[in-house]
């Protein structure tokens, strides 16, 4: 059965849509059946991949009830990895649920008929504790959260974590952390260094041995559609989340 990975942090500009695009990929390169699921209205997660929705094969749609989550699957330009994407029409679904009884697990319920197809669900969230990130969270089995070195890096961290401890006790017993990662680290700073010591203070072992550095190659790759083993493969982004994907496969053995 796949293991579901919601990637989150209700801060933007934290990393947490490249670690999405670029975690995800490598783990297919390195031979895993992955499906990455675009649950931000933003869509960034989806055209990072060099991809689009068309009315009718989206999360949006999967979740109204009006398609199939096997029809919203499409190809990537990464052999086995598979996204479901998204679009601005995604907002409306927070209006849209808000009414609905058991609100909260309309995602768990679109992933329980294809969990055993694939190795790795990974859900980009959006940046925000929002309807559609709490979907995120009753339907995974784990969080994992990126944290930018800068610094007010723990600033909404606490209140993302009682987030996540309140789901567990009341929808989710199963939910664990996956882990913390450390993103766009300038090493040559003092700041960088004393947050990656501050981080690793507050949550220990669960912090990611791994940290991605700040990386112009990082930046440029979405704009062409592509993960960033595919637009620059030299890259130190690059063998960062390389990195990253063998740490994760690491603590996940079983899969």
């Amino acid at each position: 059965m796949g293991k579901i990975i919601a990637i989150t942090n209700q801060k933007g500009g934290v990393g947490k849509t490249t670690t999405a695009v670029n975690l995800s990929a490598w783990l297919a390169e390195m031979g895993k059946k992955v499906l990455m699921v675009d649950l931000d209205p933003q869509g960034n997660t989806t055209s990072g991949l060099g991809c689009r929705v068309k009315d009718g094969n989206s999360i949006y749609d999967a979740m109204m009830g009006r398609s199939r989550i096997q029809d919203c699957i499409q190809k990537t330009n990464v052999k086995k990895l598979r996204l479901v994407g998204a679009d601005i029409r995604l907002a409306g679904a927070e209006v849209e649920l808000v009414g609905e009884e058991r609100r909260e697990y309309y995602l768990k319920t679109l992933l329980a008929p294809i969990r055993e197809d694939f190795a790795y669900i990974f859900v980009d969230c959006p940046p925000s504790l929002s309807l559609l990130t709490l979907n995120a969270l009753a339907a995974a089995d784990s969080v994992l959260i990126p944290i930018q070195c800068e610094y007010y890096a723990l600033e909404g961290v606490t209140s993302l974590m009682n987030t996540v401890s309140r789901v567990k006790r009341t929808m989710n017993p199963r939910l664990e952390l996956e882990g913390v990662l450390l993103t766009m680290l300038d090493g040559r700073t003092n700041l960088g260094l004393q947050v990656v010591d501050q981080v690793k203070k507050h949550f220990k072992k669960e912090v990611f041995a791994t940290t991605i550095p700040r990386n112009v190659r990082l930046g440029e790759a979405p704009s062409h559609g592509e993960p960033i083993h595919l637009y620059d493969p030299k890259s130190s982004g690059a063998l960062a989340y390389q990195a990253l994907a063998k740490e994760v496969l690491s603590r996940n053995k079983k899969a």
